[in-house]
């Protein structure tokens, strides 16, 4: 039969630091009282009591209150549930700003009736995150067109076509040939885009956007009657020459739109991002030049 009897509790063998982590952690450690020393000597008894067994750690730790029983009803026959009628929204929901169709007699427009019908415009959503509508800029009398795409951040802000570093180019690329955004006649270049409004964090036009604000465009050409329109971009091309064709293929030879002479050039945001291609857009240039005899 083997000894219960063991040595006195671990407790009295904690040092400072294992008492540190144990209060811790929240657990309180029982230290027993100091015995009184005893005045004389006492006999020892016949029969001497067995030492206190030791206690197991888990006995300084707070016991929990155990958890109250799970009371789960008993299902009853009595019929469906009442329904529960919703509850009234505090605030009506906002309803996106209303579209209207597109302002009618474009096609007999003047300049001051042209630009409030484009500022005015409701026929598509890009009316719903727009700043500014952008409607062109540059001397009625000028004789070149330049076409871009849409308007992009800068442009939203500002109301006015190819600002910031692109804009920067293309003024640049002007300049090269003698003509200026707000030079007149044989001197000036009007520019306008196809939209007139930024789509939202510059994806591309959709075509049911192009299509609402091709009559504009057109009354524009209508309006200056260039004698050249230089298009640049992807997206431009499409809108004036009804094709999907690559820039690439249609560079280098003149096409036509409302009878006006039309030169396929890149993009000056394009050529900023491949500056080896700014080559080809000089090229463009000077067969624009060629085709109106400078």
């Amino acid at each position: 039969m083997t000894d219960d009897r063991r040595s006195p509790s671990f407790v009295a063998a904690l040092d400072a630091r294992q008492r540190a982590m144990l209060a811790e952690m929240g657990v309180r450690v029982w230290t027993p009282r100091p015995a009184a020393m005893p005045s004389a000597p006492a006999t020892a008894p016949a029969h001497p009591a067995p030492p206190a067994p030791a206690v197991p750690a888990a006995a300084f730790v707070e016991p929990r209150a155990p958890a109250p029983p799970r009371v789960v009803p008993i299902a009853r026959d009595a019929g469906p549930a009442p329904a529960v009628a919703p509850r009234p929204s505090s605030a009506p929901a906002a309803t996106p700003a209303e579209l209207s169709v597109r302002p009618a007699g474009v096609d007999q427009m003047d300049w001051t009736q042209l630009r409030e019908a484009v500022a005015g415009c409701r026929a598509c959503g890009l009316c719903r995150s727009r700043n500014n509508t952008v409607f062109g800029v540059g001397e009625v009398s000028a004789d070149w067109l330049v076409v871009g795409e849409a308007p992009g951040e800068n442009e939203d802000r500002q109301g006015e076509p190819f600002v910031g570093a692109a804009g920067q180019l293309l003024d640049r690329m002007l300049h090269a040939v003698g003509r200026s955004r707000h030079g007149q006649g044989a001197q000036g270049a009007y520019i306008a885009n196809v939209l007139k409004c930024r789509p939202p964090a510059n994806r591309n036009p959709q075509p049911q956007e192009m299509a609402q604000c091709e009559p504009f465009l057109v009354r524009q050409v209508e309006l200056l009657r260039p004698r050249l329109i230089l298009a640049m971009g992807r997206f431009a091309v499409q809108s004036l020459l009804d094709s999907t064709e690559p820039i690439g293929r249609l560079r280098g030879r003149v096409h036509r739109y409302h009878d006006v002479p039309v030169i396929v050039t890149y993009h000056p945001a394009y050529l900023l991002r491949n500056p080896i291609d700014k080559r080809k857009a000089w090229a463009d240039l000077c067969l624009a030049m060629e085709t109106t005899g400078q």
